[in-house]
């Protein structure tokens, strides 16, 4: 439960942060570079809790192998609930064929 809380606060916080920018800037542009690193905030903030998260235990191989699908997905430019929904589904069918 708590992670979940902390994925939600994560979430908010990163909506909050990129609604301040036009906010702030008026109808300025950010620069390429600014809005690159922006679109990564919420995966660099997720990839974090998730491995706070893990703490020692032992990794999952096949959870590795979803969330490098979605990564992939997520650098190509694929949108995001897109990409974590391949991942999630890569992530079940390897578990299914390993089984």
């Amino acid at each position: 439960m708590k992670l979940y809380l902390c994925v939600l606060i994560v979430s908010a916080s990163n909506w909050l942060m990129k609604a301040a920018g036009p906010l702030v800037l008026g109808k300025r542009d950010l620069p390429p570079a600014l809005v690159r690193v922006t679109q990564l905030t919420a995966p660099a903030l997720l990839a974090g809790l998730i491995v706070t998260d893990l703490g020692g235990r032992t990794v999952d191989w096949t959870q590795l192998v979803g969330v490098g699908v979605a990564g992939v997905l997520n650098l190509v430019r694929m949108p995001m609930v897109a990409a974590a929904a391949a991942g999630v589904a890569t992530t079940a069918l390897v578990r299914l064929v390993s089984a």
